[in-house]
């Protein structure tokens, strides 16, 4: 296999992005990074001993496709600053993991098999999750797999396929784009999948993890992963997730927003299916777009501090 590693200058000088970079060595020597912030006060200074972890919470936010870690740097600072541990990993083919250069490299299930590795070795217990995007095709997974690791879900403009519906008109346009555009425009799928306009220093923060097409390949066959039809790789073990998950009585959490047309709709699956979801306060965001955590990470923020209150 493989694997470019994007240079560290890439990196420097981000927006609102000035965390201390982790590293774990998964197999094949693919290094992911991830964001491991400890509870901090708003000037962001250590917490004084008066203002412990609250009860030892972590938040694991996980990204979709093109982004990375970089799309929650809002959030993690603001449930940092309410107490909670946070951690936030770059997928492997994104922001500052290794990024395997072949289509073929990447799988559902390797992704899967990657985050599972990452998640064990951590030894996390009592965690929330918050996933969007793949970050809930890839989360959820881990909360089938470990549900007792999990204290709770927060799920926002993501799904769970098992290949058994048509995924829609949007999605069917989204996945031929990046299979066939010549120079696939990661600032600019992102910024044209938000409704507040991103300026041009986030735009580049997006663009930094791939300083050429090459580094893109994992970016690139994400689309054409999600399951839609019952036998490719991972429907039948998103059944099996399933099966755990329509027996989850722990605390679940749709907050979808109002202007995702890939995603419109699969918050009523999720509180039709999951026990955990009956009594809890849904709602869908207003003025947020795909990528809602660039346009309501405040009311996100304030969201998940209340979810780990309400633990």
């Amino acid at each position: 296999m493989k694997t470019l590693r994007t240079p560290d200058d890439q990196f420097v000088n981000l927006p609102d992005y000035d965390f201390e970079p982790n590293y774990m060595t998964l197999e094949n020597d693919l290094r992911m990074h991830y964001v491991d912030s400890q509870p901090r006060s708003v000037d962001s200074q250590p917490r004084s001993v008066d203002k412990k972890p609250r009860d030892g919470r972590v938040v694991i936010m996980m990204h979709g496709e093109p982004s990375w870690s970089f799309l929650y740097r809002h959030m993690i600072k603001d449930v940092a600053a309410a107490g909670y541990r946070v951690l936030a990993p770059d997928l492997i083919g994104f922001g500052k993991s290794d990024k395997p250069t072949a289509t073929s490299d990447y799988s559902y299930s390797r992704h899967v098999g990657w985050m599972s590795e990452w998640f064990a070795r951590l030894d996390v217990s009592g965690a929330v999750l918050f996933c969007q995007d793949w970050g809930g095709l890839l989360g959820l997974r881990l909360v089938a797999k470990y549900p007792e690791r999990f204290a709770g879900v927060i799920a926002a403009n993501t799904f769970l396929p098992t290949g058994e519906r048509d995924p829609g008109e949007a999605f069917k346009k989204w996945r031929e784009f990046a299979k066939t555009v010549p120079e696939f425009p990661v600032g600019g799928i992102i910024g044209g999948a938000v409704v507040n306009d991103l300026g041009a220093g986030v735009k580049d923060a997006y663009n930094a993890p791939y300083p050429d097409e090459s580094y893109k390949a994992g970016a690139r066959i994400f689309p054409a992963l999600v399951p839609t039809s019952p036998d490719m790789d991972g429907a039948a073990d998103n059944v099996k997730a399933w099966k755990v998950l329509s027996k989850w009585d722990k605390p679940f959490l749709t907050s979808f927003s109002d202007q995702d047309p890939i995603t419109k709709g699969a918050d009523k699956v999720f509180q039709k299916r999951i026990p955990g979801c009956q009594g809890q306060p849904h709602q869908i965001l207003k003025g947020g777009g795909h990528f809602l955590q660039e346009d309501v990470h405040a009311e996100l923020s304030e969201i998940i501090i209340k979810f780990c209150e309400s633990l």
